[in-house]
């Protein structure tokens, strides 16, 4: 069984910070892409931020200039450093892997992790 686990959420007042984490599970080999997602209450759930295994980034321009996404690739771990953060923030983030490959050989694309919530208090 593999697994995205998040962590970090919290409820924070305008203009604070907080550092989500994600790690897979122990039996994952290799992790190709990952990325944030966010999705507030009411609405779809869109890209916060990505990440390639290279290290290449991609961030939604709402979060641009706030946000940092990084990965331990030894870890398979992904990080969202979020600060001076908004009202507008306030959703539940979720972690993704677009591929995920188990040391012996499973494939999982698309894979999600149970989200952590994220709230910013005015």
């Amino acid at each position: 069984q593999v697994q995205l686990v998040e962590s970090g959420g919290g409820l924070v007042q305008v203009g604070g910070s907080l550092r989500l984490s994600c790690a897979a599970s122990r039996n994952i080999w290799r992790i190709n892409a990952m990325g944030w997602y966010r999705q507030a209450p009411g609405k779809q759930r869109e890209l916060v931020a990505s990440i390639t295994s290279g290290g290449s980034t991609n961030y939604a321009d709402s979060v641009k200039g706030r946000f940092t996404i990084s990965r331990d690739n030894a870890k398979n771990t992904v990080y969202l450093q979020m600060k001076d953060l908004k009202p507008e923030d306030t959703a539940v983030y979720y972690c993704n892997a677009d591929h995920m490959v188990t040391y012996n050989g499973i494939s999982y694309k698309n894979y999600w992790g149970q989200g952590t919530q994220v709230t910013v208090s005015s």
